[in-house]
């Protein structure tokens, strides 16, 4: 019987699984030839590196945490630390007059709502934030420098305090020392809450040359010409007077105000049954010393 027989076929070799490809030796999965540093393209590369760190480092967090060693960072928030209230009242003053706040951290946001409104205005050059904690005094400064200062003693670290506790009351009562101290300094001082907003320059209805001006929170509007003598007391036998926006001169009559009020948070202060806070003591002051010596103004309300 005859048998055929087919030659059997030499296999084809196999293709490479691993080809040399051109991406692959890009990407220095082989031998490549160096680069120096010093030539053209590593100093392109430096360059453009540099230029990525200008774009990105400024919102990445404070600089001196990179550049700084721990001694510089030190005199750095030194800086600050022995920043006083005189010398933080002569760099914002502007006209002898400085615009006053008083925040601490968990409030930040509502200052710069804040001072958003007063830069439409322009004045926001007269601005100095009085810190009540050391990480609002280094946060302003950081990124307003000269515009912040903390008198001590600062207060226990700092919550969102409501209104009405214990914590609220202690931050408020500092208040009347603040601007006590810079009128004796001899500056017109603005004081405003930061819960507020300017929708005008109050400025120009700071009419003749009264000691302090104020608004009236129970009052309807008023003209301009209106009396400045002040409000008829409510039930309780004061006025209600908002000590949220307060224009003061550096005159006797202003320091007594602010001196009055001091007195009045000492004879008044916070307890778990009354619940004190600055503004019924303000109230008081200014009706303990009304008709002696101060010429008092009450305006129109332009802040919301």
């Amino acid at each position: 019987m005859m048998s055929l027989h087919q030659r059997q076929q030499q296999p084809k070799p196999l293709a490479d699984a691993y080809p040399l490809s051109p991406r692959a030796a890009s990407y220095g999965f082989f031998p490549q030839r160096t680069m120096s540093f010093f030539g053209r393209t590593g100093l392109l590369a430096l360059l453009a590196l540099l230029v990525l760190l200008g774009v990105f480092l400024p919102w990445t967090g404070p600089m001196e945490g990179l550049f700084f060693s721990s001694t510089n960072r030190e005199q750095y928030l030194s800086r600050w630390r022995d920043y006083t209230l005189a010398q933080a009242a002569a760099f914002v003053a502007k006209n002898g007059t400085v615009i006053v706040c008083a925040v601490s951290q968990p409030y930040l946001p509502f200052l710069n709502n804040w001072l958003i409104s007063i830069a439409r205005q322009r004045h926001q050059d007269k601005v100095l934030v009085i810190a009540e904690d050391y990480a609002t005094l280094y946060k302003v400064n950081q990124k307003w420098p000269g515009h912040a200062v903390l008198i001590p003693p600062a207060p226990d670290a700092q919550t969102a305090h409501k209104f009405g506790s214990q914590g609220f009351f202690n931050f408020t009562s500092r208040r009347p020392r603040h601007l006590l101290h810079i009128l004796e300094l001899g500056y017109n001082v603005m004081y405003n809450d930061v819960d507020m907003v300017w929708l005008a320059d109050p400025f120009p209805y700071l009419e003749g040359n009264h000691d302090v001006y104020f608004t009236d929170d129970m009052a309807a509007m008023k003209p301009l010409n209106h009396p400045h003598d002040l409000p008829p007391p409510g039930k309780k036998g004061r006025t209600y007077i908002c000590s949220c926006m307060i224009f003061l001169r550096p005159t006797k009559g202003a320091k007594e105000v602010m001196k009055k009020w001091i007195d009045e948070l000492q004879e008044q202060p916070w307890s778990k049954k009354r619940k004190a806070n600055d503004q019924p003591a303000f109230n008081w002051a200014l009706n303990k010393t009304a008709g002696q010596i101060l010429e008092l103004s009450h305006y129109v309300s332009i802040v919301a």
